[in-house]
């Protein structure tokens, strides 16, 4: 879970156990900015050396190699819950998705938009 507005870096380190493969990861509601690629585990202290902050490459769906890892950063500007999986079908029944929580902001610019009063509830609601 992040706030509206956070600069969120992610990086998402891929195994050769299971699912050992590499894998196109895709994160709905956003785009962000493909900033790292390396081989084996991440390495926190020297790993960001290697970034390439000049000028990534833009997306919404990164190759996250076979035992590697891969680099993201975009801005939370977009409240609301994001999923994010890999594209392989099967994988997802793996496990391989998760939900991204961006908090509302402080406006109603910022915010997610109640439902329409007309809008079926759910029963026992």
């Amino acid at each position: 879970m992040v706030n509206y507005g956070d600069a969120v870096e992610m990086v998402l380190q891929t195994t050769r156990l299971g699912a050992g493969g590499s894998h196109p990861i895709h994160l709905h509601g956003f785009s962000f900015y493909w900033v790292g690629i390396g081989t084996g585990n991440f390495n926190n202290e020297t790993d960001p050396s290697t970034y390439n902050l000049v000028d990534p490459p833009f997306i919404n769906t990164v190759h996250s190699p076979a035992a590697g890892w891969v680099a993201l950063r975009f801005f939370a500007n977009n409240p609301g819950v994001w999923y994010m999986h890999c594209h392989f079908e099967r994988h997802n029944s793996w496990g391989m998705s998760t939900v991204l929580i961006v908090r509302n902001g402080t406006t109603t610019e910022t915010s997610m938009r109640p439902p329409p009063s007309t809008m079926p509830r759910c029963p026992g609601t």
